[in-house]
């Protein structure tokens, strides 16, 4: 039975990618339906708990402390074993810890079980990032990884569209419980549908001393560094943007709770048109080329943000949308080219570990700045401080993107 096993997956080369893609897209996706619904169901588990902002604030940050703690574990395991069986133990690890949240009242035991339904989440980058970068070649890679990372965006849309309406008719609770079984069941489907390319099996050998040496290794990339801490500012942002844009909505422009909904999921579905769109720019106007893609998010941020922070409190439905739109396009669709610039700056058959290592940090800014955005609103009472922030983070990146460009110009690399 072994040998059949193993006869099978020696025939990788017969799969289809873009089949490939399409399981790791479908995981993806219902990983996301789950983690990411902390953000529209924020209002209903806040008024649950009686929460204050900087707590609501707290919710993802207990799950970007999960999707740290296991990013760099991860990536070691998945460079070793292949991203199949990773696919079933994080949606068994996100799904169950998602159901149980709805179980009980306490707000310890809710930042606890959110992360541990991190540590799924965090897993399930790693292991669909290493499975498109075996799967595809760097020409196809950029346009691959955006429509997988398109699952993010896409599932957090459908949360905000099919959670939070079902959650105010029926409670957050059953609605929460029975998309976690829901995800279970795609991970188990997905595992027996899904195979790893026959290629990558390459990291399997590697000891846990040379794996302390690769991570070392990763701190002393000057431009996975950058990379990484520009993630950090983007990818806290982001999740600003998810966590609060239906409070903003709802108590500052006095728009309904359904249409701040909405709003929410305009700013998903164009995230997750961004990440498939500055994939495809990257791939066929840039040839492969990724930090230029993340200078034009930046200052598309930039703009977004301030936008945001100087609306008249008299603001329409009508008129957020578009002002949404490109927030979302550019905050929300800077996941795949970033996961694409960590995973290109190291040697292919680690990856995995680049991959986990960029995500690590990256998450620092989704654990701290969200619920440093909720506390500037408790404080200040209102949101444009927030705003202003994030406009300023965004002054950062584009440091951090020009010092990169500049150092891999020296030394004759392009990424």
């Amino acid at each position: 039975m072994m040998q059949g096993y193993k006869t099978l997956e020696n025939q990788t080369f017969h799969y289809n990618p873009w089949k490939m893609l399409l399981w790791l897209l479908m995981a993806q996706i219902m990983v996301a339906f789950i983690g990411r619904s902390l953000g529209p169901l924020g209002v209903l588990i806040g008024e649950d708990f009686e929460l204050s902002k900087a707590q609501v604030g707290l919710l993802p940050s207990a799950l970007f402390i999960g999707q740290a703690l296991a990013s760099i574990p991860a990536g070691f395991v998945v460079d070793r074993v292949g991203s199949r069986l990773l696919l079933l133990c994080v949606a068994f690890c996100t799904g169950l810890s998602f159901m149980a949240i709805t179980l009980h009242s306490f707000y310890w035991l809710l930042l606890l079980l959110i992360g541990i339904g991190g540590i799924g989440y965090g897993a399930m980058h790693p292991t669909t990032n290493r499975g498109i970068v075996y799967w595809f070649d760097q020409k196809r890679r950029g346009t691959a990884m955006g429509i997988k990372q398109m699952g993010i965006t896409l599932g957090s849309a459908l949360s905000g569209l099919i959670l939070l309406p079902l959650a105010v008719a029926y409670g957050w609770r059953p609605v929460l419980f029975i998309a976690g079984i829901l995800l279970v069941a795609l991970g188990t489907l997905s595992y027996f549908k899904y195979r790893d390319h026959e290629q990558a099996g390459e990291g399997e050998k590697q000891s846990l001393k040379k794996f302390y040496a690769s991570l070392w290794s990763m701190t002393k990339n000057k431009p996975l560094l950058y990379v990484s801490l520009s993630a950090l500012c983007l990818n806290g942002s982001q999740m600003t943007l998810n966590t609060y844009i239906v409070f903003f909505a709802h108590e500052k422009l006095n728009i309904s709770l359904y249409l701040a909904g909405i709003l929410f999921v305009v700013s998903e579905v164009c995230g997750s048109l961004g990440r498939v769109g500055w994939g495809v720019i990257s791939d066929r106007f840039f040839e492969g080329k990724r930090i230029i893609i993340l200078l034009v998010i930046a200052v598309l941020t930039i703009l977004s943000s301030t936008t945001v922070a100087l609306v008249p409190e008299t603001t329409g439905f009508v008129t957020m949308i578009p002002i949404v739109a490109v927030f979302g396009f550019a905050i929300s669709g800077f996941n795949g080219i970033w996961r694409n610039v960590a995973s290109e700056l190291v040697p292919r058959e680690k990856s995995g570990l680049a991959s986990g290592f960029s995500i690590m940090l990256g998450s620092m800014g989704v654990i701290t700045i969200p619920p440093l955005f909720g506390l500037m609103v408790d404080v200040s009472g209102g949101y444009t401080a927030g705003w202003f922030t994030i406009s300023g983070l965004m002054i950062v990146v584009l440091t951090l993107l020009i010092t990169i460009t500049l150092h891999l110009r020296r030394t004759n690399n392009v990424v």
